[in-house]
């Protein structure tokens, strides 16, 4: 949770109705500006072992490598993150991910309960009037500007590459009952990869981040329709986001994440940034 005057973010998870235990993991920082939301799969209780694994590593990565305290970068937030470029940004997000698959592939191979566990990941983070968005597996980031929603991340699932083939409509996806087979997941292998892409971001923009609890459940426009009613209110956007899942059913872990930008976070340079750039 937190908001600042350019970006506020309100996150929420919920068992479901059907599940006896939350395998999602979601963490957030309004002032590094980062969102992480994974969900986890495995046998006993091993997929909330894989996605909070993942979860606390990167997030812990990011506030060590991003934080206003940080011994590597120096002050970073989203008012001046022009510190740092997107390309230094990318392989940070890379790396992390990648320590995260590592650690957690090592866990399962390590602990017989943990044996074939993995999680998905939805990871962004706001720098430089941009959204770095990477993705695993099926969970989704979503954008809605000017009113539309858009989907941001294409699901590494076998029904979606059925879809991309033209086997498969979008329409007859929907009732697919091999809809979340996966074709790339965190920590089932000694490496990832991680896909990795970079939105403009306006000032008005929201965006969503979701796990399939939600987003097999509530088609796009009942999701559009929650958030053009509910932007100006985040907390009551997102309650109303999982009580809808839990009418079509809550069959799954339901999580959500809402990141508003409020206004453009333009780079104001200090007299020392002039000074650097009048010597150079």
């Amino acid at each position: 949770m937190g908001s600042n005057n350019v970006l506020e973010i309100v996150r929420l998870t919920d068992v479901g109705l059907q599940r006896t235990h939350n395998e999602d993991a979601i963490a957030s920082d309004a002032n590094i500006g980062f969102l992480i939301l994974a969900d986890g799969m495995g046998g006993y209780n091993a997929g909330e072992v894989a996605s909070e694994m993942a979860v606390l590593s990167i997030a812990a990565e990011l506030s060590e490598a991003l934080g206003p305290h940080s011994s590597k970068s120096g002050l970073l937030d989203i008012a001046s993150q022009s510190y740092i470029n997107n390309e230094t940004l990318k392989k940070l997000l890379i790396d992390v991910v990648s320590n995260a698959n590592t650690s957690i592939y090592q866990a399962s191979q390590t602990y017989s309960k943990c044996s074939g566990m993995g999680t998905t990941l939805v990871l962004g983070l706001f720098a430089n009037h941009q959204l770095l968005v990477g993705h695993v597996g099926d969970s989704r980031l979503y954008r809605l500007r000017n009113r539309q929603l858009e989907q941001l991340t294409e699901d590494h699932s076998l029904l979606q590459e059925e879809i991309r083939a033209g086997i498969l409509t979008p329409e007859q996806a929907r009732d697919c009952p091999h809809k979340n087979l996966l074709t790339r997941a965190l920590g089932v292998e000694p490496e990832v990869e991680l896909e990795l892409n970079a939105f403009n971001v306006e000032a008005g923009d929201l965006y969503l981040a979701c796990s399939d609890g939600l987003s097999d459940l509530l088609d796009d426009d009942l999701i559009a329709s929650t958030l053009n009613d509910d932007m100006l209110d985040l907390t009551v956007a997102a309650d109303t986001l999982v009580r809808l899942s839990n009418q079509f059913g809550g069959k799954d872990n339901i999580s959500v994440i809402l990141a508003k930008v409020n206004s453009r976070y333009d780079y104001q340079k200090t007299w020392y940034d002039h000074f650097v750039d009048w010597i150079k």
